[in-house]
């Protein structure tokens, strides 16, 4: 006979609806959580068939050729450009997709463009339904809530692409860097689009080390009308609320990283505190997409100092389509 369509899945595809206590407790203690299968393939068959589109889409001809990296000496990511990126859908380019200046030439793009992004950012979560769908999930309340969230606020969403042989290196950093509330409150959400390897620039986590770092800098716009982004003291709380910490967070310590190797439909959580980082993509066909946005604590300060502000409308709500 055959089965049934009401039949309940085999357990093995059956989709996580929120986390088990040994999760939640996994995550408190580690700072980072490695949640396997918790898009369909399907979804994620849709997100990568949404990021090609884009990919390949958008005009060359009107783009002013903005790079990005992550590195703390950075001065090119606060160009307008990148600045009022937080309600739009707009594209970032690896450095090391253009070729050298020479006294006579400018630097020329050595890749095809949809093989030449760094990242698609950052408001994919509004402006793209495949991605919207993705975001504003009952899983993501679920996990929210289990987090002890009052009112999750969804900001800065990405696809970060670490293209084959040019994907950049991401130094150890904190999310919270980029994404300050006071206190800090930042949780990231990253998503496996593509099978992530040692070999094509995985994430490594420092295990704990959100017990042990506190948020010492962020990212903020320059003052005084300058264009342009920069690193500051953080002059407000350094630690999230009720962080039971290792030690005062004062001393310097040499992290252990370990790789975290996942598969496509792959939902990492991490801390905002939390140490981090990827190395270069070295294979020579495998890209690295991924699908990550943050959620903050809508309650606390968020301050005109961050680079990234408040589209008009506010920033999106997660408990309000749930």
């Amino acid at each position: 006979m055959a089965p049934s369509q009401t039949s309940p899945a085999p357990e093995s595809t059956m989709l996580p609806t929120s986390l088990t206590p040994s999760q939640i407790s996994t995550y408190h203690r580690d700072g980072y959580l490695i949640l396997p299968s918790a898009l369909s393939p399907e979804t994620v068959s849709a997100l990568l068939s949404e990021t090609h589109n884009l990919l390949t889409s958008f005009p060359l001809s009107t783009h002013p050729l903005t790079t990005f990296s992550t590195g703390e000496t950075s001065s090119h990511v606060g160009d307008t450009y990148f600045l009022t990126s937080g309600d739009k859908i707009r594209f970032f380019f690896e450095e090391a997709a253009f070729s050298l200046p020479t006294p006579t030439s400018p630097p020329q793009l050595t890749k095809p463009k949809e093989r030449a992004i760094n990242k698609i950012g950052h408001y994919l979560h509004e402006l793209s339904p495949p991605f919207r769908a993705a975001t504003l999930t009952p899983l993501h309340a679920a996990i929210a809530r289990q987090l002890g969230f009052r009112d999750p606020m969804v900001l800065q969403s990405m696809v970060i692409c670490k293209q084959p042989e040019i994907g950049g290196r991401v130094p150890p950093h904190q999310d919270s860097t980029f994404l300050y509330t006071n206190p800090p409150s930042a949780v990231g959400f990253w998503i496996a689009l593509e099978d992530a390897t040692s070999a094509n620039g995985c994430l490594s986590f420092a295990r704990g080390s959100h017990r042990r770092a506190a948020v010492k800098k962020r990212f903020v716009r320059k003052e005084g009308g300058e264009e342009g982004t920069e690193f500051v003291d953080v002059e407000g709380e350094r630690w999230p609320e009720g962080t039971e910490r290792e030690d005062d967070g004062d001393g310097e310590k040499e992290e252990k990283y370990e790789l975290g190797e996942v598969k496509a439909g792959t939902l990492v959580l991490i801390h905002g505190n939390l140490l981090h980082k990827s190395e270069r993509n070295l294979s020579g066909k495998s890209s690295r997409f991924a699908y990550t946005f943050h959620l903050i604590e809508g309650h606390l300060e968020y301050d005109g100092k961050n680079w990234l502000q408040p589209p008009v409308k506010g920033f999106t709500r997660l408990y309000q389509y749930q």
